[in-house]
């Protein structure tokens, strides 16, 4: 049974970081890809990045560049998104998600189809 299970998430200052995690578990890294998403309230799910399930090589979307990272520690099964100099439109719960994704259609969200419960993240003074 693959699940998935976010945590990490909370109120942050604006400037801050943040560390969320996801652990996984019912499938390998070979299986499936791993992607981040975020969904802000009233707005649609936006694709932060995904991590190939071929070569573990992780992709960003264009508007995700430079203050988003993804790790990996394969020991704990875990795949982790650091986030760096939040704004307040980073407010929004964050997801993470396994699925067949492939580099071209990345951050996709229908190309996923296993899904945490999302970790709130608010970014406010």
């Amino acid at each position: 049974q693959v699940q998935l299970v976010e945590s990490g998430g909370g109120l942050v200052q604006p400037g801050g970081s943040l560390r969320l995690s996801c652990a996984v578990s019912g499938f390998t890294w070979d299986d499936y890809a791993v992607g981040w998403f975020r969904q802000a309230p009233g707005k649609e799910r936006e694709g932060i990045s995904c991590t190939s399930s071929s070569d573990g090589t992780t992709y960003y979307a264009d508007s995700m560049k430079g203050r988003f990272a993804v790790s990996r520690d394969n020991a704990k099964n875990t795949v982790y998104l650091q986030i760096n100099s939040l704004k307040p439109d980073d407010t929004a719960v964050y997801y993470c998600a396994t699925g067949r994704a492939t580099r071209i259609d990345c951050v996709v969200a229908a190309r996923y189809r296993w899904w945490g419960q999302g970790t709130q993240v608010t970014v406010s003074s």
